[in-house]
C-alpha cells in the first residue's frame, strides 16, 4: 500500500506544481528567489534529463511504461518489509508516471527548478526518480552489507 500511496502523492504533488507554473508563467520566464543559487524557470524540454536525446520522445514513453511495469512487479514480488524501499519504489514509479503524462500529452516534459549551481532545469518528478533510486541503492547496498557481515560473524 505504501507504494501505490507514494506513488499517488507524488504524481498530484506533481502536477500541481507543473499546472502552476504554467498557469503563472511562460516559458523562459525566470522568477528569482534566491539570486544566483535558486530561480524558477519555466523551460518546456523536449528530451531526457539534461535536454539529451531531444525529440525522442517514444523512448521516454516506452522506458517509463517499462519503469513503471518494473516497479508494479517488484513490489507484488517484495517480501522485505522495508519502508524505505517501499517508499523509493513510490517515488521512481510517481516520478516517471509525471514526466509520462507530459509527455503523451505534450511530446515535451514542464521542467521549472532551476538552481544555478546545476547546469540544467528540472522538476518535482525528476527530483523524485533520483531521491527514489538513491534510495532504492542505498537499500539494497546496506542489505547486502548487513548479509554478509552476518555470514562473516558465524
Amino acid at each position: 500500500m505504501v507504494v501505490w500511496l507514494t506513488m499517488f502523492a507524488v504524481v498530484l504533488i506533481d502536477r500541481i506544481l507543473k499546472l502552476y507554473i504554467q498557469g503563472h508563467f511562460v516559458p523562459g520566464q525566470s522568477l528569482v528567489l534566491i539570486p544566483k543559487v535558486f530561480h524558477i524557470t519555466y523551460v518546456l524540454n523536449p528530451g531526457a534529463a539534461f535536454g539529451l536525446m531531444s525529440g525522442q520522445t517514444w523512448i521516454f514513453i516506452v522506458t517509463a511504461v517499462i519503469v513503471i511495469l518494473g516497479v508494479i512487479w517488484a513490489q507484488r514480488k517484495l517480501t522485505d518489509p522495508s519502508l524505505v524501499l517501499r517508499l523509493a519504489l513510490g517515488m521512481i514509479a510517481g516520478g516517471a508516471l509525471g514526466n509520462l503524462y507530459d509527455r503523451v500529452k505534450w511530446g515535451l516534459v514542464v521542467d521549472y527548478l532551476d538552481f544555478r549551481v546545476w547546469p540544467f532545469v528540472f522538476n518535482f518528478a525528476d527530483s523524485m526518480i533520483v531521491i527514489g533510486v538513491g534510495l532504492l541503492l542505498l537499500t539494497l547496498y546496506l542489505k547486502e552489507y548487513r548479509g554478509h557481515s552476518q555470514d562473516e560473524a558465524q
